[in-house]
C-alpha cells in the first residue's frame, strides 16, 4: 500500500509521532509532505499575542500553496493521511484529493469544538467563534473519507456532534512511545519515607486537577508524597490552592522535558491518570495513562467507558475509581498500599499488547484498507 502523510501535522505530539511510525510500518517508503507550522507551540488553546498569532497565520498562508503543489506533483498514493491538527488541512486538501481520486483519512484525534467549548469552556456554544469552529469541523468530517479518533466512545461522541455515520469513524488507541517508556520493575522507585504519587500533564478541566489537590491536602493524603507536574489553563488557580494549603508533602514542579518523564515515573510508587467528570473525560484515554501502563507502573484513574474499552474487567495494579471524587482516589491509593507487595514485577504485560506498536500498525492498516476499498 502506497501511503502519503500530508499537511501541517504537529510532530510535537506523541500521537502524531506514533502514527507516523505506524504508517512507516505499513509503507516503508512513506511519502511525507509536511510544513512544521506548530513547532514550539505546546498548548494551542493558550496562544496569545497578536504578533505570535500573525506569525502562525503567515506560516500557514505561505505553507499551503507549497503543500498543494507538492501533492499535485507527487506520485499518486493509494491513500493520503492528514494528522493532528488537521482541520484546515482537510478543508484545503479535499478538493485536490477528489480531483486525483485519492481517499483522505483524517486523524482528527479529538474534536477541537468539544475541547474548546465544552471541555475547556473558553467560549459559549452560541458564540460566533464556536459556531464557526463547529461548522468547519463538521465540514472537514464530511469531506474526509474516514475520521480517526482514539477510542470507540470518543468516536461516538464525535459522530453525534457532527451528524456523521458511524461507518465513517475509525479507532486507533493513543499508545505510548516504547523507546521513551520502557518497563520499570514495580520494586524500583520505592522511597524510604512516604509512598510517592505522581501526576503530570497540562492543567485542563479534563484532568480533574481539583480532585487530585483535594485528595493531596486532606489528612489521609498526608500519608503520601505527592509530585504534581504541569502547567496550562488552570495552573495559576491550582497553585494558589496549593500555596494556601502549605503542605510539605506536596511537591509542585512547573514542567519537565518529555525525555525526563521516565525518570519521574521510575521514582514514583504509583501514577495518576485523569479524574474529570465531563463527556470528553469519559471518552478519552490520555497519553499519561498509556505511558504509565507501558512503564509497568501502578495507576489510578477514573472509571470511564473509554477505560473499560482498554480494560473491560479491570487489571491488577490498575485502580479505576469514581471520577471527580477525592475520597475514591484515596481509597484507590489505600488499596494499592494493601496490594503493592503482591504486584508482579512486569505489571500490565497483557494490557500492553493491546497498544503495543504491532497492534497500532494493524489498526492503522485496517483503516487505510477501508478507506481505499
Amino acid at each position: 500500500m502506497r501511503v502519503m502523510l500530508w499537511g501541517t501535522y504537529d510532530l510535537g505530539k506523541p500521537r502524531v509521532r506514533l502514527m507516523r511510525e505506524c504508517l512507516r510500518g505499513i509503507d516503508p517508503e512513506l511519502l511525507e509532505i509536511h510544513a512544521p507550522v506548530w513547532d514550539g507551540v505546546e498548548d494551542k488553546s493558550r496562544l496569545e499575542g497578536t504578533v505570535r498569532l500573525a506569525g502562525i497565520a503567515l506560516h500557514w498562508a505561505v505553507s499551503y500553496p507549497r503543500l498543494i503543489w507538492r501533492f499535485l506533483r507527487a506520485q499518486k498514493p493509494d491513500v493520503v493521511v492528514v494528522g493532528y491538527l488537521g482541520l484546515f488541512d482537510v478543508l484545503i486538501l479535499a478538493v485536490f484529493a477528489k480531483i486525483r481520486g485519492i481517499p483522505v483519512v483524517w486523524d482528527s484525534f479529538l474534536s477541537l469544538f468539544n475541547t474548546y467549548v465544552e471541555d475547556r469552556g473558553m467560549a459559549a456554544a452560541s458564540s460566533l467563534r464556536a459556531r464557526l469552529l463547529r461548522f468547519l469541523e463538521r465540514l472537514a468530517a464530511r469531506l474526509a473519507d474516514l475520521v480517526v479518533l482514539d477510542t470507540a466512545e470518543h468516536g461516538k461522541l464525535f459522530a453525534s456532534l457532527h451528524g456523521i455515520p458511524a461507518s465513517k469513524i475509525g479507532v486507533v488507541l493513543v499508545g505510548a512511545e516504547e523507546d521513551a517508556f520502557t518497563m520499570i520493575p514495580v520494586s524500583q522507585g520505592k522511597v524510604a519515607d512516604l509512598p510517592s504519587v505522581l501526576f503530570y500533564g497540562q492543567f485542563i478541566p479534563l484532568h480533574g486537577i481539583d480532585t487530585i489537590v483535594e485528595a493531596a491536602v486532606s489528612p489521609r493524603g498526608s500519608q503520601y508524597r505527592w509530585v504534581i507536574i504541569g502547567r496550562g489553563q488552570e495552573a495559576e488557580r491550582i497553585d494558589r490552592l496549593l500555596e494556601s494549603a502549605n503542605c510539605r508533602h506536596i511537591e509542585r514542579i512547573s514542567w519537565v522535558d518529555y525525555a525526563q518523564l521516565r525518570d519521574h515515573l521510575a521514582a514514583a510508587d504509583i501514577c495518576l491518570g485523569i479524574f474529570g467528570e465531563g463527556k470528553k473525560a469519559a471518552s478519552v484515554i490520555p497519553n499519561k495513562v498509556f505511558q504509565a501502563l507501558a512503564a509497568g507502573k501502578p495507576l489510578i484513574t477514573a472509571d470511564t467507558p473509554a477505560m473499560r474499552e482498554l480494560a473491560p474487567d479491570g487489571a491488577q495494579g490498575l485502580y479505576l475509581v469514581r471520577p471527580g471524587n477525592a475520597d475514591a482516589l484515596l481509597q484507590g491509593l489505600e488499596r494499592f498500599e494493601r496490594e503493592r507487595e503482591s504486584l508482579p514485577e512486569n505489571l500490565h504485560d497483557s494490557l500492553r499488547q493491546s497498544f503495543a506498536l504491532p497492534a497500532l500498525v494493524a489498526d492503522w492498516r485496517a483503516i487505510l484498507e477501508r478507506a481505499g476499498s
